[in-house]
């Protein structure tokens, strides 16, 4: 595959004004996803952060690419003295009153595949657990 993404879709029972802030707004982020320094939702924001597997530290570098208020944002994702450069998907789509929530990490096969860390079974795991159980946790509490 070309260009191997994982997706995962998750439902929640709040409007996409709440869940658009948890994915956005740096203090509330900082509950459920990474330790930021800094994160604004407009097109060219860098940021970074660290992320651990066991002992292995690694620096995320990211950009943001496509703001779209409530609905969209993308970021590249790709980790500092590593080849290989990712996106990450937001899509926000309301239901009623609920939010479905579609998360894509596409350009997974641009990392190393000698490195277990950068295995597509790694990210499924990481996104699985970051957005459909911390995520949902932070909102629905």
């Amino acid at each position: 595959m070309n260009n191997k993404s994982f997706v995962i879709e998750i439902t929640f029972n709040t409007p996409v004004a709440r869940v658009w802030k948890a994915i956005t707004d740096l203090r509330e982020m900082k509950k459920w996803y990474f330790d930021l320094a800094e994160f604004r939702p407009e097109a060219g924001f860098e940021f970074q952060f660290w992320g651990q597997n066991e002992d292995r530290r690694y620096l995320h570098l990211c950009k943001i690419t496509e703001v779209t208020e409530d609905k969209k944002i993308t970021y590249s994702w790709r980790y500092k003295g590593f080849q290989g450069n990712s996106h990450v998907t937001f899509e926000l789509f309301a239901e009623g009153s609920k939010t479905k929530l579609v998360l894509t990490h596409s350009g997974l096969n641009t990392f190393p595949t000698n490195n277990p860390d950068f295995a597509f079974e790694r990210f499924a795991e990481g996104w699985t657990n970051i957005v459909g159980t911390s995520l949902r946790e932070f909102i629905e509490k």
